[in-house]
């Protein structure tokens, strides 16, 4: 048997080649945790839980709610939402300073509340609005900023798939964490929306007016189609904050909601569907990996003690919370330029999440936190996944390092955002609070 410490070296140096050489993030945090349990707790140990962890990781009825929300997403997104979406912002906002690149902040926020898939959200507007805006004569730069900033929009506004995981790993309320999404995901949306003005104020020629002015009749129309999306928000945070359902059923009763949608916009062919439905299943069979790979390292740090260690010692060392806080913020920025998130929060909650509730921090702002981190690493160099999602899907030609160079401004947002987040707290507890009421 090797002490935890040594074990934990070896494992730690697994999980980094397996990574190097390419494997998935969820088979090297699960083939580590079982050498990990297999060095400190013996074979029989480690294959039980290897025999147990999947089925009972996976038998969860909180987890239910993520190939929900994933169907409904990919349903929404077959009947076509995005594209009245889109038209409806373009209708009201294009007339203003970079009013494209807000068209597709505030589609992609709106829409966010359909998909909550930051993936879905980046890879659908790309092949929108790219286009659109080139041809309108945006800087490319710009353009491919602005749909990987706002496709992390769908992260934080509510369903939000990281939400869920969060409460899973750090057992609470999916109702809650899913509302306190809210606000913040509103305020980062007015945040971008206001940065994009300032840029095209300052240099109008990446960001041109057109030249057409829209009627006030055809603007008023466009808000006719906007009603799928109005409705399914209603259905699932309606459902969820006035108690008529729990998260999982408003996961069901979402995803029949984009059903009805479908059908009733005539979209329901027999091969659209099962398109549908196989990438739903795919979505969500790969977050479970990783979510399962994620349950078998954080069972080796908690039966090594490897956990209640690192926690006593950094709670020993007796810094104010802000330091702990911002130690955290630090540690997941750097993990996040790295990995991707729904890795980090299984990865890190185990060790951090007791250390931040010992000096005294509220587990649902806590959340919010760690989701804007999340959002923040996903566009944030060398492997922000917008980012190279919004590179392979660009139907206009565009170089990694150019989408890296628009998203910068957006970096220096999201950073004002989640310092007021921090600064002001009541701005993530409000809604909760009013939940809980």
């Amino acid at each position: 048997m090797f002490d935890p410490s040594t074990a934990a070296i070896i494992v730690i140096a697994l999980v980094t080649l397996l990574l190097v050489s390419g494997a998935h993030i969820g088979v090297a945090l699960g083939l580590g945790g079982i050498l990990g349990m297999y060095l400190t707790i013996g074979h029989f140990a480690a294959m039980a839980q290897l025999a147990t962890v999947p089925f009972s990781t996976t038998n969860s009825f909180t987890l239910a709610v993520i190939p929900l929300f994933i169907l409904m997403g990919s349903l929404a997104t077959q009947a076509r939402l995005t594209n009245d979406l889109y038209s409806a912002a373009y209708n009201w906002v294009s007339r203003l300073p970079g009013g494209l690149a807000m068209t597709t902040t505030l589609a992609s926020a709106a829409f966010g509340a359909a998909s909550g898939s930051t993936i879905v959200n980046a890879a659908v507007f790309t092949k929108m609005a790219m286009p659109e805006m080139t041809k309108l004569g945006y800087d490319k730069r710009l353009s491919a900023g602005c749909i990987a900033a706002s496709g992390t929009l769908a992260a934080m506004i509510p369903p939000s798939i990281l939400m869920v995981i969060y409460a899973l790993v750090t057992e609470q309320s999916v109702g809650l964490m899913l509302v306190a999404g809210l606000v913040p995901g509103i305020l980062t949306a007015i945040v971008f929306l206001l940065g994009i003005y300032i840029i095209a104020k300052r240099r109008p020629e990446i960001a041109p007016i057109p030249e057409n002015p829209i009627p006030r009749s055809e603007k008023i129309r466009s808000l006719k189609n906007v009603w799928g999306i109005v409705f399914l928000f209603t259905l699932v945070i309606g459902g969820i904050y006035g108690g008529y359902f729990v998260p999982t059923y408003a996961g069901a009763v979402g995803a029949f909601g984009a059903f009805l949608i479908v059908f009733l916009k005539r979209r329901a062919q027999r091969k659209v569907l099962q398109e549908t439905f196989l990438d739903a299943v795919l979505t969500s069979s790969t977050i479970f990996l990783v979510v399962i790979g994620g349950m078998l390292f954080s069972r080796f740090l908690t039966y090594t003690g490897l956990v209640s260690s690192v926690s006593d010692f950094m709670i020993a060392l007796k810094l104010s919370p802000f330091a702990y806080l911002m130690s955290f913020v630090l540690l997941f920025l750097v993990l996040g330029m790295l990995i991707e998130p729904i890795a980090i929060i299984v990865m890190t909650l185990p060790v951090m999440f007791p250390v931040m509730m010992a000096v005294g921090y509220d587990p649902i702002w806590l959340g919010v936190i760690v989701v804007k981190m999340a959002e923040i690493s996903l566009i944030t160099p060398p492997v922000g996944l917008n980012v190279f999602v919004v590179r392979s899907s660009s139907p206009v030609p565009i170089r990694l390092e150019e989408v890296f160079a628009g998203v910068f401004p957006f970096i220096l947002m999201e950073i004002v955002v989640l310092a007021l987040l921090i600064v002001f707290p009541e701005i993530v507890t409000f809604v909760p609070s009013l939940a809980n009421a």
